[in-house]
């Protein structure tokens, strides 16, 4: 997919080549035994370069009420894992994540040059760069990201990891007004970095643009055959009553238990939406809302159905898939998109 190509101008092969050389010299240090391989910062093997790489941006959304949170898993392999998540109201509304498109090998000597680089440039290095441990753990102010990077060590079985507050989201972080010190900004160049050698400089969120939202239920047996996903927002000044009654009416026919109570929802400042894509036949298909966005004329909902990718053999079986989520009240008309888009997943991927 093309937001996870990122930008490879400078070419396969030097990468590819980086890799291979890397990989050459150390073994030639560990058979000739002439390497100090223990010291952080010494030695053919710098700290990370057998390892992995974790970068965190956290970011608040809906005056704080929700959040969006972006993190990229990069080993030394070569192999990067991408994982987004939005919550509202301490719920989980949504998690995607995404593997390295292509062989491990492509990003290797990515890998190897962002690791010497936060070993030894005096300019960027994050290891034995001593003023950073000066701040562990800071209060990140209102509306302002929360950026982690922890560098694991396989071989001496060490972590270290340095978090600082800075602005925008993981694709539209800046060093800018880092803080609290002076020495943010490495950590949120690292964190930069990261997502330039993996998902690319025009990284787009799944969720981009969206307010945060909370899952109420998701699955794919709901007794409600109707495929019409539907909205229950209060009208304005009035109507919640009417409201829960209809949330409820709805719930029953969802449960399939005359007697069940529907979650109570405060309408004055939430809205419901229930994701439905009708009938499929495919173990492995499944309903989910991505996006709650306001646009000039109201809000619209963003609604994906995720099927099993390419060369998955998935078990036939009737399912009938939804996703009911809580967010916060938005500007009416709140409708769903006219198209529901679709997204093949990978084997084994949730």
């Amino acid at each position: 997919m093309k937001r996870y190509i990122g930008d490879r101008k400078q070419g396969r092969d030097r990468r590819n080549l980086q890799y291979l050389l890397s990989a050459s010299l150390t073994g030639a240090c560990i058979l000739l035994s002439g390497c100090d391989m223990t010291g952080i910062g010494s030695g053919l093997l710098r700290f990370g370069q057998s390892g992995e790489v974790r970068v965190t941006v956290e970011t608040p959304l809906h005056l704080e009420r929700g959040w969006l949170k972006q993190e990229i898993t990069w080993r030394s392999d070569g192999g990067w894992e991408i994982r987004e998540e939005i919550g509202y109201q301490g719920i989980v509304g949504e998690q995607d994540r995404r593997p390295n498109p292509g062989l491990p090998v492509i990003y290797a000597g990515d890998y190897a040059t962002l690791i010497q680089s936060l070993n030894d440039d005096d300019r960027q290095n994050l290891v034995g760069y001593s003023e950073l441990d000066l701040v562990k753990d800071p209060e990140c102010g209102p509306g302002t990201s929360r950026v982690g990077v922890r560098i694991s060590d396989s071989r001496r079985r060490q972590t270290q990891e340095w978090i600082r507050c800075a602005s925008g989201t993981f694709a539209t972080l800046t060093t800018q007004g880092s803080g609290p010190d002076v020495a943010a900004a490495r950590v949120v160049q690292a964190v930069i970095t990261v997502r330039n050698y993996t998902v690319g400089e025009d990284f787009r969120s799944v969720y981009v643009g969206s307010l945060p939202f909370a899952t109420i239920d998701k699955g794919t047996e709901t007794r409600w055959t109707d495929d019409e996903p539907i909205v229950f927002r209060a009208p304005d000044g009035a109507g919640t009553a009417e409201t829960q009654a209809a949330l409820t009416e709805f719930w029953r026919g969802h449960t399939g238990q005359s007697d069940a109570a529907a979650p109570e929802i405060d309408w004055e400042q939430e809205m419901v939406l229930v994701g439905l894509i009708g009938q499929r036949e495919e173990v492995g298909d499944s309903a989910e809302i991505r996006g709650v966005v306001t646009v000039a004329d109201g809000t619209k909902i963003e609604l994906w159905e995720r099927v099993p990718g390419d060369f998955c053999a998935p078990t036939r079986q009737v399912v009938w898939p939804f996703h009911i989520v809580v967010a916060p009240r938005a500007p009416a008309p709140v409708e769903f998109t006219d198209e529901v888009k679709r997204d093949l997943v990978p084997c084994g991927t949730s």
